[in-house]
Order: structure tokens, then sequence, then C-alpha cells
């Protein structure tokens, strides 16, 4: 299989690491440091995959200039935190955690297992079918509404273990304001990991 090589385009502006393989369409990823990869299939013309490429400049430019911004927003934040500083995060989040999980459960109406905080790049929080919970250290960094609209996303996974209208009726009905806290973690949420060590 052919290795990775290198492509320009966009009048030469922006570079971009050309990976080819055996699939059947074209596919674009923004690496977590902000390049762009375009994966394609092992025949595919170089003017058709610029042509896609070109087509997807909007997009592009704003999923890097997203992860500019988070960048930024990490640094003015103190950085990435020593591993000290990560245990102690997941200290404080033990005690304030599970009491916003004890408040909220009752509101939902539903019962809970055994709650885990952990240091995770990849979700802030998670609910398993036997009612076990696991949070991200890491929402002790964002506004405690982001923490509660995550407690109360993951105490309605309770009730319905998907992602469906009536899932988020059930959310909005015990947290109004969820989809602006909820945006609120994807525009800064990222800048919150990329603190991790």
């Amino acid at each position: 299989m052919p290795g990775p090589d290198r492509g320009m385009h966009l009048k030469e502006i922006m570079e971009y690491t050309l990976v080819r393989s055996r699939r059947r369409s074209v596919s674009l990823h923004i690496r977590p440091d902000g390049s762009l990869e375009v994966r394609a299939p092992l025949f595919m013309r170089g003017s058709e995959i610029e042509r896609i490429v070109r087509e997807k400049e909007g997009w592009i430019l704003k999923q890097q200039a997203k992860i500019a911004r988070q960048e930024k927003e990490s640094e003015e934040s103190g950085g990435v935190m020593s591993r000290e500083e990560v245990r102690s995060l997941a200290e404080q989040a033990l005690k304030v955690i599970p009491e916003r999980v004890k408040y909220y459960a009752p509101l939902v109406g539903v019962n809970y297992g055994r709650i885990t905080i952990r240091s995770q790049r990849t979700r802030w929080g998670s609910c398993t079918r036997q009612g076990n919970l696991n949070f991200n250290c890491l929402l002790m960094l964002a506004p405690p509404e982001v923490l509660d609209s995550v407690v109360v996303h993951e105490l309605c996974h309770r009730k319905e273990m998907n992602h469906s209208d009536r899932f988020y009726r059930e959310v909005l009905r015990v947290f109004p304001e969820y989809h602006k806290w909820n945006k609120w973690l994807k525009e800064h949420g990222g800048s919150l990991l990329r603190r991790l060590p």
C-alpha cells in the first residue's frame, strides 16, 4: 500500500497529507495539531481530490481556526497540567460530582450505581446499562452549569440509552438550558482537553 505523500491546494496556501488506500471515497480529517489529512482511493486522480478539497475549503478553515482558538485558550488558562494537578482535580471532582448526581437523580426519576471520575481525552461522561456513571474530572474547570448539563445528560440515559427526541425532551424537562451549556462545551471543551498531560 502506498505511503502518504504531500499535496498542495487552495492557491498554494494550505498544505495537506494525502493517504491513499483501498477505500471508495475521499474523507478529510483535521489532526489535533490543525494539519489536514486527506484519505483517498488508490486510483483517484489528483485533480479530482483537489477539487473535493477546494469545495471543503470553508469547513477546513473553520475547523483549523477552532483548533487554533482552543490552543490559545488552553495556554491562557495555564497550559498543560502536571499529573499532580490532574490528580488534585479528580479528588475535587469526587467530592462535587456525586453531590450533583444525588441532587438531579430524583428530578430525573432514576437511580444509579457506581460513580467513577476519570481524566479522558474523548468523553465528558458516560452511563452503562447497569447504571454506573463516569465523569471527566476536567468538568471541574468548566462553569457549574456545564457540569450540571453533563450530569443530567448521563442520568437521562437511565431512561433512554440513545439520543432520540424523547431523550432530549427528558433532558430539557429537567435542565431547560441544556443546549446553551452543551454549546459552551463544544466550543471550549477542546481547550480543556488540551490541558491533560
